[in-house]
């Protein structure tokens, strides 16, 4: 399903281009965009550097190439969805997006950073998403409809091949079909939305271990982490870069330390703002809802933990862990469905609702997605539309 150019060239290279292509995916599927250099991918092809530029104008250019390849790919995997019927069709592309992430493991690695570095991508993938929701389900697809049927599915397809997060295809197909908590009430949506919001605890008394923490989190967030360095962050402080080490051993382990933090904080001001007097949906609902109003609150938070998927993907495997953990404790019974796949799900859902809202920070439209949502979660996206319950 790849695009020919790049599947010839990860397969059989015979031609100088086709090893710089094959090259190029080694790397960045094993490190990060900024840290590859043109000279290392020339190496790891066997060519002179100057040979580079006789096919690619630049690094970016062809990190954009195998990003485009990808979209294709999947473009191509989508269109190949069949059944006839939604059960069927649902079936289908369970299983055809599931096994792409654990098949193509090294590309998916490296779309997954193109689309935080260029969103557009990420924009395009949504849509070819939104499309082929649609022709699963006979009808129109807007993101509510994207969100329970794929964005779930895409969060555990990831968790699969990259952290060894069991799955089950078919848990997956009901969990579109027919939804999750299938006994739930009509969702009491005055009380998902009024939320009098208690912020975390602010600490009067910061030492300088709290204040580089604070300032690498704000600086990271702003810069990222390739292009903040330790200096920079002891210098927003007006402190010796000596003072970083008496606290961290790294620059390595202080992000690490921050994506922790990040997890904790998240998931400490979902704990104190949730109505635990909620039914179970009703609390799924208010939890993406406080998340989403959480990234309005600190933007920081976000680009942090995408930009460390390929910085310290092993933090960012125990970030995610720390959520289903919790999960594991307040879910309660799935009713037969199996377990890791629905909070991997829920997950998913909170994720990539999560870059919506980065780029949309209308509360109505907000509200409207968790509405909708609530219906799906319910009932499934395999019915006729969002109902009531």
């Amino acid at each position: 399903m790849i695009s020919e150019s790049v599947l010839t060239a990860l397969s059989n290279p015979t031609t100088t281009r086709e090893a710089l292509l094959a090259a190029a995916v080694r790397l960045f599927a094993r490190k990060w965009f900024a840290v590859v250099s043109v000279a290392e991918i020339c190496r790891e092809a066997g060519v002179s550097n100057g040979l580079f530029y006789r096919y690619f104008r630049s690094k970016e250019e062809i990190f954009r190439l195998i990003l485009e390849s990808v979209l294709k790919s999947i473009g191509e995997l989508l269109a190949g969805v069949r059944g006839r019927t939604v059960e069927e069709r649902i079936r289908s592309f369970v299983r055809s997006v599931a096994d792409y992430s654990t098949e193509h493991r090294d590309l998916v690695s490296i779309f997954r950073e193109g689309q935080y570095r260029f969103y557009e991508y990420e924009k395009r993938l949504t849509g070819q998403y939104i499309d082929a929701v649609s022709g699963v389900l006979g009808r129109k697809a807007e993101i509510p409809e994207y969100l329970a049927a794929a964005a779930g599915l895409r969060f555990c397809a990831v968790r699969r091949a990259f952290h060894d997060t069991p799955f089950d295809y078919d848990t997956m197909a009901a969990i579109v079909e027919r939804g999750i908590f299938r006994d739930a009430r009509e969702p009491r949506y005055d009380r998902i939305f009024d939320v009098v919001v208690r912020p975390l605890p602010i600490s009067l008394e910061e030492g300088t271990r709290d204040r580089l923490i604070k300032a690498g989190k704000r600086l990271f967030g702003e810069r990222g982490y390739h292009e903040t360095n330790i200096h920079d962050i002891t210098g927003s402080l007006n402190l010796a870069v000596g003072s970083f080490y008496t606290y961290f051993e790294s620059k390595e382990t202080f992000f690490a330390e921050i994506i922790d933090l990040v997890g904790k904080e998240i998931r400490g001001f979902i704990s104190i703002n949730l109505d635990h007097d909620l039914t179970r949906l009703e609390q799924e609902l208010q939890g993406i809802y406080l998340f989403s109003f959480f990234l309005t609150l600190d933007p920081h938070c976000y680009p942090i933990v995408r930009e460390a998927e390929f910085v310290l993907p092993g933090a960012v495997k125990e970030y995610y862990d720390a959520f289903q953990a919790g999960y594991e404790k307040n879910l309660g019974d799935p009713g037969g469905l199996h377990r890791p796949t629905v909070i991997n799900y829920l997950m998913g859902i909170s994720h990539y609702f999560g870059i919506e809202v980065a780029f949309d920070e209308s509360p109505q439209n907000v509200r409207n997605v968790v509405r909708t949502l609530g219906s799906y979660l319910a009932r499934g996206v395999g019915s006729a539309g969002p109902q009531g319950i």
